[in-house]
């Protein structure tokens, strides 16, 4: 299996493939505080007798900071690593969150870079085959993902990702088929943090245990603890969390993630003429100058945007016209 990655306008994408099939998919923002960089920020708060603090990188943005010596005064710049990006959430914003260190200031890693490094084979593309991305955007966008028999349906909560089960079949057969999908949609969302799956309720010890079996079998490979089911069908799961998922960063930034798909339409049209990028007036209130800039050069046309209020957000249209 490799990792193919698209660098995309404010965007880069990364799909691992097994053939024709995507395992998993990634999605990172820059000019945000990423995970792996390391800059001279300044201490602008630490509580008394306390380790813990709060800190301004260069780029304006906070973070929270552990682990502070008794040294370290506020006002005064620490050179911090960056160890999780801010985090968004239904009704707030999570800081991203830093350590001192004594490394060399240095940018974060990109995501071609971040997967060499946990010893991955990458490839850099410059377009996925046909459809996939497409795929894996639309199932985070509707925060659905389908099974035969029945569907998985994520809810973002402040607590954790809540998974819900429903379908056809005895408790049981649900339970099983939904099994695989899950394993399927926790790496193709690139699930991390607090996860709780709601199977259905499955009274008899033998069947619980067999949901158990199948999914430990499944999930054998992705580094994550959990629960045993209980009575109530309930399942917990705990995974590392070091970036947001692309369920995440979609739902909580629906207009951005929407214009930066869009973007990438535009980027892949082949034939003569200009770009026109047709959307809803939302979503063109989102495409930056840089950005439209970018796309230009990129495709070395004219770009030119036009506003529909009758599209849905996620409906917008690429298209080459003549000039």
């Amino acid at each position: 299996m490799i990792w193919q990655v698209e660098e995309g306008i404010a965007e880069t994408r990364a799909l691992l493939l097994d053939g024709a099939d995507v395992v998993a998919a990634r999605m990172d923002w820059p000019g945000q505080l990423m995970a792996g960089e390391v800059a001279d920020a300044i201490l602008i708060h630490r509580a008394r007798g306390s380790r813990r603090g709060t800190v301004t990188f260069p780029n304006g943005q906070e973070a929270l900071i552990d682990r502070l010596p008794s040294s370290a005064n506020e006002g005064a710049p620490l050179r911090c690593r960056v160890t999780r990006p801010a985090m968004a959430e239904r009704d707030r914003r999570k800081f991203a969150h830093a350590v001192p260190s004594d490394a060399p200031v240095s940018p974060a890693p990109l995501l071609s870079e971040a997967l060499r490094a946990d010893g991955h084979e990458v490839q850099i593309a410059r377009r996925f085959p046909p459809g996939l991305w497409e795929d894996v955007w639309m199932e985070a966008w509707s925060g659905t993902f389908p099974f035969d028999g029945g569907e998985l349906a994520f809810f973002d909560t402040a607590a954790m990702t809540l998974i819900d089960i429903d379908g056809t079949g005895t408790p049981r057969e649900l339970a099983l088929a939904a099994v695989p999908a899950l394993a399927a949609a926790l790496r193709r969302f690139d699930m991390g943090g607090n996860i709780g799956v709601d199977f259905p309720t499955l009274s008899a010890k033998a069947d619980r245990k067999a949901v158990d079996s199948k999914l430990g079998g499944l999930l054998n490979d992705w580094p994550h603890e959990r629960t045993a089911m209980n009575g109530f069908g309930f399942v917990q799961i705990v995974a590392r969390l070091q970036h947001p998922s692309l369920l995440q960063r979609i739902h909580h930034a629906r207009r951005s993630a929407a214009a930066r798909l869009l973007l990438r339409r535009g980027e892949h049209l082949e034939g003569a003429g200009h770009v026109l990028l047709t959307c809803h007036p939302a979503i063109k209130a989102k495409l930056s100058e840089e950005w439209l800039q970018e796309l230009g050069r990129r495709a070395g046309r004219q770009v030119q945007v036009e506003a529909n209020a009758d599209l849905a957000l996620e409906a917008g249209q690429a298209q080459l016209v003549q000039s």
